[in-house]
């Protein structure tokens, strides 16, 4: 058999699992059902945990029973199961009242009941025990009686009231939506907030461009600027525009309107043609282009760099880098729910196997790109219960449209992910966790970021379901450098959008020296007092503290180059 035949038996494989691919949303069959395997098999052999999983279940059927005899009889008893998190039960009184609140303690028997079973069999992969774990309590959301609606009281109350014109409407906001999405229009509402105009429209202009992003120089708007200037590296996987929302809301405006010089890095949006843009791109033609530039603009200074999300991972893997060829640049690192170990990685690691990565690399060999719509399938997906069950109910049975603000309209703006990085960050980094692990090299050789000496600002959210907290504040384990954690209220995206005067905002504060010795996450955030109000002004603080304390005068942009005026052209790409 010739090599040329092999070659085109393996183009054949690939080419059938990217045809499955595009079924599943590029979601691989066996990551579900060796999961699934997995527990069947164990739970067979295990007639402990079978005669256990019953006695539950009868257990909680008793309980249920005298329960619902104690109501009927004019009681009012203690519930058996709690409904803690369960937020769609606390909307209606009618939940705590026979019959619903009957229901509503049969499927919290039965969720709990559910989880035990999924988790319970001993000698199970426990890669698989999460991921079974995971699909029960997904089934349960979707068994969720309040997403019946005709059992959900705020629903069929409304309906009634208003005639089933709360029915209709959501039936045009159905037909409306999807109307939208074929012709591959914005969500309803976003279009009242433009690019340039009420958003990304701090005042600016591009002075470096590349074949894979454009360098934004912010105009300054105090007459002297700290000595050291700041550039932001935000994530590739959405629009650089996140850390420049609506002028109230805008990190950029925040930051310069304290006397800081901002650099920002756009990047384009990847197309077909540059499937084999690799990872180490974004490091060279990004971060280090972005950092040489800099330098060329504003000569001897030192620069604090700041990343968030994939854009942090990325500028550690550049600063750990120039720690080890003797790149000094750097005056400090800050890291934004961004992730550098990932072998705690949250639900978004579930499904990353070898199999899994695999199919995603066919899908991703076949079109170039990971596509926006896949994208987002797969975070609704980890999200299941807010994001697709919570919005059927509320747009499409209740009728009702929720308001669209500068972060949706932002979310919206979704971009792709070239095949070869996409495939090397899976493989390299969330799969094999070389990073951390002493095996990632840059140019042939590895690096450490315990090398890294400037002093770091980390940052993580309460309520990340992409890059856990716990998982940012890891960073300490690897780092030999001064370490400040940040744990902020709020998610991912809006965790870190934590403007000043944001109501019901907190945050926890601390540092550790580079000799310190290592506080659990757990502990760390036992100890920690919250703070009510914006990470933002710590922030600002730690960035003056760390520069030269020099204020200089406010660069002349009119002696740097002018290709044009902030956003730029690729944040329309």
């Amino acid at each position: 058999m010739t090599d040329t035949s092999s070659r085109h038996f393996e183009a054949l494989d690939r080419a059938q699992r990217a045809a499955l691919a595009h079924v599943t949303q590029g979601i691989s069959p066996y990551a579900l059902w060796s999961a699934y395997l997995d527990w069947a098999t164990h739970y067979a052999m295990s007639p402990g945990t079978q005669m256990d999983v019953a006695e539950r279940a009868a257990e909680n059927a008793g309980k249920l029973w005298l329960y619902a005899a104690a109501r009927m009889g004019g009681q009012n008893p203690e519930p058996p199961f709690p409904s803690t998190g369960m937020a769609g039960f606390q909307d209606d009184p009618a939940w705590s009242a026979p019959p619903l609140d009957l229901l509503r303690q049969w499927y919290l028997g039965l969720g709990h009941l559910a989880q035990f079973a999924a988790e319970a069999p001993r000698g199970m992969e426990a890669i698989d025990q999460k991921r079974v774990s995971f699909m029960a309590r997904h089934l349960m959301d979707a068994m969720a009686p309040w997403s019946n609606p005709f059992i959900n009281p705020d629903i069929w109350k409304k309906a009634l009231a208003d005639g089933g014109a709360s029915l209709f409407k959501g039936y045009q906001n159905f037909l409306e939506d999807r109307q939208r999405e074929t012709n591959g229009q914005p969500p309803v509402g976003a279009d009242a907030f433009k690019v340039g105009e009420n958003l990304a429209a701090t005042s600016g202009q591009v002075v470096f461009r590349n074949s894979l992003m454009e360098l934004i120089c912010y105009r300054p708007e105090t007459d002297t600027v700290h000595a050291e200037p700041v550039l932001l590296v935000p994530a590739w996987i959405m629009k650089y525009y996140i850390l420049d929302l609506s002028p109230g809301n805008s990190l950029v405006k925040f930051l310069v309107g304290r006397g800081h010089t901002v650099f920002m890095i756009s990047w384009r949006n990847p197309t077909p043609d540059d499937r084999d843009l690799a990872l180490d791109d974004y490091r060279t033609k990004g971060v280090m282009a972005a950092l040489d530039e800099i330098t060329r603009l504003l000569p001897g200074r030192s620069i604090h760099a700041c990343g968030y999300c994939l854009g942090g991972t990325i500028l550690a893997i550049a600063a750990a880098t120039m720690a080890r060829d003797g790149d000094k640049r750097l005056a400090s690192l800050s890291l934004l729910a961004a992730q550098t170990d990932f072998s705690e990685a949250g639900e978004l690691m579930l499904f990353v196997d070898d199999s899994q990565v695999a199919f995603l690399e066919d899908m991703m060999w076949d079109q170039g790109v990971l596509d926006t719509k896949q994208m987002a399938g797969a975070f609704r997906i980890l999200r299941s219960n807010e994001l697709i069950v919570s919005r059927i109910l509320h747009d499409y049975v209740l009728g009702e449209r929720e308001t669209m603000t500068d972060l949706m309209a932002w979310n919206a703006d979704q971009t792709r992910m070239p095949y070869l990085m996409h495939a090397q960050y899976l493989r390299g980094l969330f799969l094999e966790n070389r990073l951390t692990a002493g095996r990632y090299a840059v140019d042939g050789r590895v690096i450490a970021l315990r090398d890294i000496d400037a002093p770091v600002f980390l940052v993580g959210t309460e309520k990340d379901h992409i890059a856990p907290w716990q998982s940012v504040y890891k960073f300490r384990l690897f780092a030999d450098t001064e370490v400040t954690f940040v744990l902020t209220s709020g998610g991912h995206n809006a965790g870190i959008v934590s403007e000043p005067g944001h109501k019901h905002r907190s945050y926890r504060i601390g540092t550790a020296t580079h000799d310190a010795k290592y506080t659990d996450p757990v502990s760390w955030a036992a100890a920690a007092t919250a703070q009510d109000g914006s990470w933002w002004l710590a922030w600002a603080d730690w960035l003056a503290a760390k520069g030269s304390g020099e204020m200089i005068p406010a660069p002349d942009q009119h002696t740097m180059p002018d290709l044009g005026p902030a956003p730029g052209r690729y944040v329309f790409t």
